[in-house]
């Protein structure tokens, strides 16, 4: 039996997407009657461009953008060129490093990419449209923000949101620059709002400061109540965030990161994972999801590759969905190295330190050289064992040479 009347909020609920709501009865009224009268709701996620491409760990309130929409919604992704500029205090010790014109204006090229695999972008009622808040407050008087905004705020409820008290807790210190980082936020919702009749904000967990910021200025100030929906923070069984890969973000733009390597984060999951991201990072219905996420001992691998293919069919493509797929199954199934696998061209010999430097598996020699001792790196499935070893035509079969980090990290010399 359904939980709530709306559409969206049941699949929510069934999907492990649900932490928290300003109004639970209230978000869900406002979604079912827009359901049913076949109006779209309009909601938001926001995101400030300091990287030119989203990663895992952003997926998840994505994944709702992207439910949000086929349940007949309108998304709107805010880019925050202006928020950009402060820094999100959430979760941070210090003041971010502050950016260039040029690279703010490349970061949002790169997000809307990120942003575009997910929705569906356009003019039409429910198509997804991209903001940047750098647009209104351009030309905002400081005065006059003050004035208008400031005097809705009180300085003694800011001190207990997280994002501040957590700070101060630390005795770390925090900027007035970042301070004011919630009531551009909270200004944000209410331009939407007033823009485009968007009423709910939908984020991570650790935005929920920031969104209540938003919801409060809409109540004091516009008289209408604005809503904020949150998503837990994924982490796998040992309680680390997703979309993490050896210290390095699973990124979601193609030119950041190889299908084959973003298919494979996905193949390695935990087995007690598997449930859990088929439902939150695949559209597959939950009765299937309820199937495989049954299967127990080496039959949870077909439901890690069917995880792992959809996820990346989502993210990349069908095509480059299959690709990876066909990669994995040559390397690991029949013993063949080919496929999608990331490789550099050697016209020359080159030493086995500069190989696995300049594809990129290690940051520096220094590493390679400890992964060495480890018997972490490999030439043709063989244990490097001497760091001056250089790689030469006998090496070469067919063309190539399989190098290896660890068992899941594979890439080719080609010449």
């Amino acid at each position: 039996m359904s939980q709530f009347k709306s559409q969206f909020m049941n699949i929510m609920i069934e999907r492990g997407f649900y932490n928290q709501c300003t109004n639970e009865d209230g978000f869900d009224t406002y979604l079912y009657q827009c359901e049913k009268e076949g109006k779209p709701a309009v909601g938001y996620l926001g995101s400030d461009p300091t990287g030119d491409s989203l990663h895992v760990g952003h997926i998840v309130p994505l994944m709702m953008m992207r439910w949000f929409q086929k349940c007949g919604h309108k998304p709107i992704t805010l880019v925050g060129g202006a928020t950009a500029r402060i820094g999100d205090p959430s979760g941070k010790d210090k003041l971010r490093p502050f950016l260039s014109e040029e690279t703010l204006l490349h970061n949002i090229v790169g997000l809307k990419k990120s942003f575009s695999k997910f929705l569906n972008f356009g003019s039409g009622l429910t198509d997804a449209v991209m903001v940047d808040n750098w647009d209104w407050f351009k030309d905002i008087n400081y005065l006059a923000f003050l004035r208008d905004i400031g005097t809705y705020y009180s300085v003694n409820r800011m001190l207990t949101m997280d994002s501040v008290k957590t700070r101060l807790e630390r005795e770390q210190p925090m900027s007035f620059l970042e301070f004011n980082y919630m009531l551009l936020q909270g200004y944000d919702f209410c331009e939407l709002y007033q823009k485009y009749g968007c009423r709910a904000q939908i984020a991570g967990s650790d935005q929920w400061g920031n969104i209540t910021s938003g919801t409060e200025l809409g109540r004091r100030k516009y008289d209408v109540e604005l809503f904020g929906f949150t998503s837990p923070i994924i982490t796998d069984a040992s309680g680390k965030k997703m979309g993490k890969s050896e210290g390095n973000a699973v990124w979601i733009n193609d030119e950041k990161l190889p299908a084959y390597d973003y298919y494979q984060y996905f193949r390695n999951i935990g087995d007690t994972e598997v449930g859990k991201c088929l439902r939150i990072y695949t559209d597959l219905p939950i009765d299937e999801i309820r199937r495989l996420e049954a299967l127990k001992d080496q039959e949870i691998n077909e439901a890690k590759k069917i995880l792992a293919f959809e996820a990346t069919k989502i993210c990349r493509g069908e095509a480059e969905a299959k690709a990876a797929q066909d990669t994995a199954i040559h390397l690991f199934e029949q013993g063949n190295a080919g496929g999608d696998l990331p490789y550099i061209n050697v016209s020359s010999d080159i030493g086995v330190l500069d190989a696995f430097l300049q594809l990129g598996f290690v940051a520096s020699k220094g590493e390679a050289r400890r992964l060495i001792k480890q018997n972490g790196l490999k030439i043709n499935d063989q244990p490097v064992c001497d760091e001056n070893y250089v790689i030469t035509e006998k090496d070469f079969d067919n063309g190539q040479v399989k190098l290896s980090q660890g068992k899941k990290k594979h890439g080719l010399l080609k010449r």
